[in-house]
């Protein structure tokens, strides 16, 4: 395993790290996600991922009694949630969103299901129209003052967002955001490969990265057939299958299995393998079901040496999805 600074800071977070959303408390027996867990920390993950919202807080359920359950040392890992949704379904306006309030019970909630003294990482999970800024960036400092949380951060905030959080603990001499979580694949490259380059320059924000796989378009497993017991057939989530399953995006998948080919590795680890090329990205979340698909995408730091200048360019002309930047 290789481990990267989170931003700036001096944490040091694995490469590889797992994620819970759609699996932990909700799409696999508990037995399994501990199965998951475990593979993982054998193999150098320090970093685990949940939110709240998560199967309504039974993914940080499980998660927690599984860190109970195997006793690891609690300085070896790195453990986060996420506010903003609440626990779902029909809530009341305190209930959910960024004010001191749910972000105060929202982080006392996390830290009961997941059974820790403190969050190592806690990212607000929107941007919260409803909320000043202001008020989100002191609460979350204070958090940080009281122990119960070591960083801060956003997720799927735009940079605008994210710079007015900096300029607020700036002015205010607080604690400031340290990372972003948000979407980055071969499909979705804006924000990490556009509009976040001045946060990585002026304020050093690491990311943790999230569906590297675009929702297991990547696995090549939707080439030939549509199978039915993947996460884009989960009631509630045909916004995901849609945007997911679009014949460009097929055709592209099919050429980017070739290339793998040639190059004697899996797509899936080809995809991840480019990620971690980004030298923003401070982590990738990896997402499984199945413990061989984790084994097997635990192997992509193996594949980054071989994205040569030519193999990268053969890429991008399959995908065509650079940013344009704009010049200056």
């Amino acid at each position: 395993m290789q481990y990267r600074r989170l931003g700036k800071s001096g944490l040091q977070v694995s490469a590889l790290s797992l994620g819970t959303w759609l699996t932990f408390g909700k799409q696999i027996p508990d037995e399994v996600a501990e199965q998951l867990a475990d593979t993982a920390y054998r193999a150098g993950v320090n970093f685990f991922d949940s939110a709240e919202i998560y199967a309504r807080g039974q993914a940080e359920v499980v998660l927690g009694n599984i860190l109970q359950k195997k006793g690891w040392d609690r300085t070896s890992y790195v453990v986060s949630s996420k506010l903003f949704f609440g626990l779902g379904g029909d809530l009341r306006p305190t209930q959910k969103g960024l004010s001191r309030k749910h972000i105060v019970e929202g982080c006392h909630g996390a830290l009961r299901r997941l059974q820790v003294d403190y969050l190592d990482l806690l990212f607000c999970h929107r941007p919260d129209k409803q909320t000043p800024i202001e008020e989100t960036v002191w609460a979350m400092h204070s958090l940080v003052m009281q122990g119960k949380v070591l960083y801060w951060g956003t997720s799927e905030w735009s940079a605008a967002e994210v710079l007015e959080a900096c300029l607020v603990a700036e002015k205010h001499h607080l604690v400031g955001p340290t990372m972003e979580q948000p979407q980055y694949n071969l499909f979705e490259r804006n924000k990490m490969e556009g509009e976040y380059l001045p946060l990585f320059e002026r304020y050093g924000i690491g990311t943790t990265i999230w569906s590297p796989l675009a929702s297991g378009l990547l696995t090549g497993k939707y080439n030939d057939a549509d199978p039915k017991d993947t996460r884009l057939h989960i009631a509630g989530l045909e916004w995901l299958r849609d945007a997911t399953l679009r014949e460009e995006r097929l055709n592209a998948v099919k050429a980017l299995k070739t290339v793998a080919d040639e190059l004697g590795t899996s797509l899936p680890k080809l995809a991840i393998a480019w990620c971690l090329k980004n030298p923003h990205v401070s982590t990738v979340i990896l997402g499984a079901s199945k413990v061989h698909q984790l084994e097997e995408t635990l192997g992509a730091l193996d594949v980054v040496p071989q994205l040569t200048g030519e193999v990268t360019n053969r890429i991008e002309e399959i995908v065509g999805t650079k940013p344009v930047l704009p010049e200056y």
